[in-house]
């Protein structure tokens, strides 16, 4: 093992020393640090998402250490440890890619992936007979978006899927309709319900189109924070707090920064 990720595990070791540790890092337990986990993970994608790349060294190593902070307390217990995960994932690797290590040929990283789900599949139906599913295994943790679509994509495999893209905009515009008949009734319950059909088929389209929901979402948020951003500078430059603007003068002053945004910096 490196001595850079010696160094670090006996850090980590001594973060959690009783006698001499941390106490906050002392009271951690795996429930306790999923949320720093998901925390670090999203600092990682919003590195990677502004091209941020000086900073993404700093915030992969924040993710790092939640791995191994995890196996300290699993070596703690005696369950895992660092090396446990280290050689399970070497494992599952090899395994997982029998074109690179056992033989196997694959035309392209289309029929790799296809390759992929297919021996996940296998694991997964060795692993408990309670999991025959071909949802199975698909977090239930996972952000909303991503699991819809994971539950889809495994759904496809089974032929469960529509060929094209035609119907699936078809069956969006359907939900919206069930939407507006839920609305008009004012019962807050099929509002909920038809608003996820209508969110799980917009993911659809997604799927089909080979997008990230996920990542649309986030750049469509970015795209809006920008955009209102730009609303409140005119504003004020302007004397005006928005609370003092009308509608439509606000619509006006965001379709300006929406067009500003589109025209591109370069542009007088």
């Amino acid at each position: 093992m490196s001595d850079a990720i010696q160094g670090l595990l006996e850090l980590m070791r001594r973060l959690r020393d009783p006698e001499g540790g941390c106490p906050w890092d002392r009271e951690q337990t795996p429930a306790t640090l999923v949320r720093h986990t998901l925390e670090e993970a999203y600092e990682v994608v919003d590195c990677i998402e502004r091209e941020a790349w000086e900073e993404l060294p700093g915030e992969l190593g924040d993710l790092l250490f939640q791995v191994v902070f995890y196996a300290q307390i699993g070596a703690e217990s005696g369950r895992y440890d660092f090396e446990d995960i280290v050689a399970g994932l070497i494992d599952k690797l090899t395994r997982r890619h029998p074109h690179v290590f056992g033989g196997e040929a694959v035309r392209d990283a289309a029929e790799q992936a296809a390759r992929w789900e297919e021996i996940k599949a296998r694991e997964r139906a060795t692993r408990d007979v309670t999991e025959s599913s071909v949802l199975a295994g698909v977090p239930v943790a996972l952000p909303a978006l991503t699991r819809a679509a994971k539950l889809q994509a495994r759904a496809a495999r089974s032929g469960f899927d529509w060929p094209e893209l035609t119907p699936v905009l078809e069956k969006v515009r359907e939900e919206l309709r069930e939407l507006e008949e839920a609305v008009a009734t004012g019962a807050r319950d099929a509002m909920a319900h038809e608003l996820g059909d209508l969110l799980f088929s917009c993911v659809n389209v997604a799927r089909h189109l080979d997008i990230d929901p996920e990542a649309a979402l986030r750049a469509g948020s970015a795209r809006f924070s920008r955009r209102f951003s730009a609303l409140e500078r005119t504003a004020q430059a302007a004397g005006r707090p928005l609370s003092e603007l009308g509608l439509d003068e606000m619509d006006r002053l965001w379709e300006e920064a929406k067009r500003r945004e589109q025209q591109g910096p370069d542009v007088a």
